[in-house]
């Protein structure tokens, strides 16, 4: 791979200051709905970090039939900021944390479409002042609630962990940890903030995992996720979004698990965490040929 320069930056954390603001506002006035959770510990669970809903879950989830979209118009007392890639920088109307940010295309794109050279710039902009754990969900099979284009940020201080999953990823990076039994590729990440180099890493997970090619296929062949911070990118191939009442986006693969009313808890007790994603990702043996992890 090619070597990127590392750019070590002090972030300014502006657009998450903003955020928090924009999040007050939109609270008071109802345009924000936070989602009531609890911290669940049952034995087993380690690293994973288990919550259920408390609150009623949002209508865009549980609606039948044809959704609007809900970024055509954006609802403005949401919005953060305009990027000048093209891109809004949104509150998520229904968080568990607080911030949860969406960068979104100001014009339609579908979010089962490739991701774009401007995508990645306006990751790479956001990420130059705020960190966090980064995710994206390719379709509804990989846990995508809208069609409208869409990458998703949970911001971190620094110094914290981006995800429980964080220390195993770290892990396996250095060689010192096994692969995961399901199709995925987990890259190390030289300069936080370039988007050329997300772009190449994303392509070649792409390839690698029977996605496609974005130059050259119209769209991906299959669904999947990407989880990713400053340093590491993971894509993982999936092949359904639910298993045992468990509806799995890329938070499932950082080791985030939401239980809501239709979650068979017993089944998560009995099998563990670690059987909740591979029931829900691609099998190994789809990419059987080259290494998952790119150190």
């Amino acid at each position: 791979m090619r070597p990127w320069p590392v750019c070590r930056l002090v972030r300014a954390e502006r657009l998450w200051q903003q955020a928090l603001t924009v999040s007050e506002r939109a609270r008071s006035s109802g345009a924000l709905v936070p989602l009531d959770t609890e911290l669940l510990a049952p034995p087993g669970m380690e690293p994973f970090v288990l919550r259920q809903l408390l609150s009623r879950p949002p209508r865009h989830l549980t609606a039948g039939g044809p959704k609007p979209n809900p970024f055509l118009p954006w609802d403005r007392p949401l919005q953060v900021a305009l990027l000048p890639s093209g891109h809004v920088l949104l509150l998520n109307k229904y968080p568990v944390q607080s911030a949860h940010l969406l960068v979104i295309t100001q014009h339609w794109q579908p979010q089962s479409g490739w991701l774009s050279p401007q995508d990645w710039e306006a990751v790479a902009l956001v990420s130059a002042d705020t960190d966090g754990l980064w995710f994206f969900n390719s379709s509804a099979t990989a846990g995508a609630s809208q069609p409208h284009r869409h990458l998703q940020l949970l911001p971190r201080s620094q110094g914290e962990p981006s995800c429980p999953l964080a220390p195993s990823i770290e892990a396996q990076l250095a060689g010192e940890a096994p692969a995961w039994p399901w199709a995925y590729r987990l890259s190390r990440r030289q300069d936080p903030h370039c988007p050329l180099e997300l772009g190449e890493l994303y392509g070649r997970h792409c390839r690698d995992l029977g996605l496609g090619q974005p130059a050259l296929t119209p769209a991906p062949a299959h669904a999947y996720n990407l989880v990713f911070n400053d340093h590491w990118l993971m894509t993982v191939r999936r092949v359904r979004e639910h298993q045992a009442g468990f509806s799995i986006n890329g938070l499932g693969f950082a080791g985030y698990l939401l239980s809501t009313a239709r979650s068979e808890r017993d089944w998560l007790a009995g099998h563990g965490p670690w059987a909740l994603l591979q029931a829900v990702a691609a099998e190994h043996s789809v990419v059987p040929r080259l290494r998952c992890i790119d150190g």
